[in-house]
């Protein structure tokens, strides 16, 4: 284990048995659809790269890129599309893949965007969602697990761009990331 992961929240074969139950609930309930999987990068990439050979129907993929903080460390409470689906999107059902869901916000700005662009379904799959933290309301179809208000990463999760190969998601040391400016 990493000496800045405090314990390991989730391990890899929990992972793995979560992955497994969520492609066969996206299997089922997207079968005979016209599936597009948008992994929000970069978070989400490996958790998507997982998931998507747990898919069973045909399905397509894409990415898109959204940020609330632009330079800083705080969010702007304004989130930009920095990478978008460069492509008309109106006869997919979109399946949107998210690592965590905090606050709610960059996520919602999401959906409305895709929205907006007409697909003719806009859904969410989660590994993580943190409700106690949740400040904007968003619908989320599928979810990994819910966990507390922790400092998490692994599994695609960072901090200032590391531990996100870490193959399990960890608690981080609290003494990594307080009073550090990210």
């Amino acid at each position: 284990m990493n000496s800045d992961i405090e314990r390991v929240l989730i391990d890899e074969k929990r992972l793995s048995e979560i992955n497994k139950s969520l492609g066969e609930r996206i299997s089922r309930d997207y079968e005979g659809k016209r599936l597009l999987v948008v992994c929000v990068i970069k978070g989400s990439l490996i958790f998507t790269a997982d998931l998507l050979r747990r898919i069973s129907v045909p399905c397509e993929l894409e990415f898109i890129q959204a940020s609330s903080y632009g330079s800083g460390a705080v969010s702007s409470g304004r989130v930009e599309i920095k990478r978008d689906i460069p492509y008309p999107i109106d006869e997919y059902d979109i399946l949107i893949v998210e690592d965590i869901i905090d606050s709610g916000r960059t996520l919602r700005s999401v959906i409305d965007h895709l929205e907006e662009r007409n697909a003719k379904s806009v859904s969410v799959c989660t590994l993580l969602s943190k409700p106690s933290r949740r400040e904007v309301d968003v619908d989320v179809k599928y979810i990994g697990e819910e966990v507390p208000d922790l400092f998490v990463v692994g599994y695609g999760l960072d901090y200032a761009e590391r531990y996100r190969s870490l193959p399990y998601v960890g608690v981080l040391k609290p003494q990594v990331y307080e009073n550090k400016e990210v």
